[in-house]
């Protein structure tokens, strides 16, 4: 499972897949001048209102958290005999 982590002035915000329309509208509201984006919760709530404005420090950081792949047979054997799957 990949989780989005949103740094803006320290502070961080962990966001739910896709996250593409929440940097096209950060990037909107920036080029703008400033302006308020929605960020929205990792998993339910109303999120939070953020003003965003040029020269704020904004990071984005992509993490994978694992538990979507559950190791196959196929792996387990192939780990045990050093045999490299990729």
């Amino acid at each position: 499972m990949i989780v989005h982590r949103l740094t803006v002035e320290g502070r961080d915000y962990f966001l739910p897949e896709p996250v593409t329309q929440l940097r096209d509208d950060i990037l909107k509201a920036i080029r703008a001048g400033g302006g308020y984006v929605n960020i929205p919760p990792l998993r339910s709530g109303p999120g939070v209102d953020i003003l965003f404005s040029p020269g704020m420090p904004v990071l984005w950081t992509q993490l994978d958290v694992g538990g979507d792949d559950e190791p196959t047979k196929q792996d387990d054997d192939d780990i045990r005999l050093g045999v490299d799957a990729y």
